[in-house]
């Protein structure tokens, strides 16, 4: 049975699906307020569509946005933080209007989360019991397709000795095991889309490629987007059908993954990439060069400059990034900078 009013799963995905896009937002705004007083704002006018069944890439340094743009996309802000302006559609349903139990409904079952850290699981419920609980909010089956759904998805992620895992409790796994749950978890009901908020950032770095792995063969494999949230260069490489870059609550470039990576334009985006550390193993001088860095330090969100948030700590300023901010550039139908170098 199917809650009332669930956008389309994944495998419900039309091989022709609708024309508009799956998740539309515009002018998305969030602001936190401190004591009842004094206000930051995390995202500022953030826009950007994912297409069905794409993989859309964020990539920006700690404190970028891009977890408070996940959170308020599902509508999981903490209690001193609220969206001030902007819309976001998916699958034709305005989230932001919803009312709570039609949230739900869609939560999980239309659009879910992958969470950065393993701790999100219960410490006191077997990972059966759990992968369970989340299949009974959404659907009113026979007890025994609750299993077989639950043992099936730990397969699709590529667990071992499932039974073992289905009756463990999280204590009992390894650290890339119960990241796999964690993603277990996010598509046990067949969402649309999937935001996987930084999967990797607490594992050791073979695991980390395990999972990369792991989410390229089900990109492959199913009809789900993605929205992949990451300061690593990584998995955006692997995985990414579009990348967006996030600077002080704001998209600065975005375009298709090898126009952004291979010719970036934004300031901000050339350093990042020079920051990443090449992937050539054979060179024998790359340990004993110093790691490159982005002089100066992200802004004080209380206190943003008028002008270009990054212009401090960028090489090709000029006056006017200190007075005036840039306007998003359309540099084609699929490319957008905010800088004044494009006619910001």
């Amino acid at each position: 049975m199917e809650p009332p009013g669930a956008p389309l799963r994944a495998e419900q995905t039309p091989a022709n699906p609708p024309s508009g896009p799956l998740l539309q937002v515009r002018n998305l705004s969030v602001s936190f307020f401190l004591d009842g007083i004094h206000e930051i704002r995390p995202l500022r006018g953030v826009s950007f569509q994912v297409q069905w069944g794409d993989v859309v890439g964020i990539l920006g340094e700690s404190g970028a946005g891009k977890s408070t743009l996940a959170l308020a996309l599902l509508r999981l802000l903490p209690s001193y933080g609220r969206v001030v302006e902007g819309s976001v559609e998916f699958a034709g349903h305005p989230l932001l209007t919803l009312g709570e139990s039609e949230l739900q409904a869609i939560r999980g079952a239309g659009l879910s989360l992958i969470y950065q850290d393993s701790a999100v699981l219960n410490p006191v419920l077997r990972v059966g019991d759990q992968l369970v609980e989340l299949l009974r909010a959404h659907y009113a089956w026979p007890q025994r397709l609750y299993r077989e759904r639950a043992m099936a998805i730990l397969e699709d992620v590529e667990l071992r000795d499932v039974d073992r895992i289905y009756a463990s409790y999280p204590h009992q796994l390894s650290g890339g095991q119960r990241q796999r749950v964690v993603i277990a978890q996010a598509l046990v009901c067949q969402p649309a889309l999937v935001i996987a908020d930084e999967p990797t950032a607490s594992l050791d770095p073979n695991t980390a490629a395990e999972i990369i792995e792991l989410l390229g063969r089900l990109k492959r494999h199913s009809q789900t987007a993605f929205l992949l949230i990451s300061h690593d260069l990584a998995p955006l490489e692997s995985l990414a059908d579009r990348i967006m870059v996030m600077y002080a609550g704001r998209i600065v470039e975005q375009g298709p993954r090898n126009e952004v990576l291979l010719q970036p334009q934004h300031p901000y985006t050339c350093a990042l990439l020079a920051c990443a550390l090449t992937h050539t193993t054979n060179d024998p001088w790359l340990g004993k060069r110093p790691v490159p860095t982005i002089s100066g330090t992200p802004p004080d969100l209380m206190s943003l400059p008028p002008g270009c948030a990054f212009e401090s700590r960028c090489a090709d300023r000029m006056d006017m990034c200190r007075t005036r901010l840039p306007k998003n550039v359309e540099e084609s139908p699929t490319r957008t900078v905010r800088c004044f170098k494009f006619g910001g």
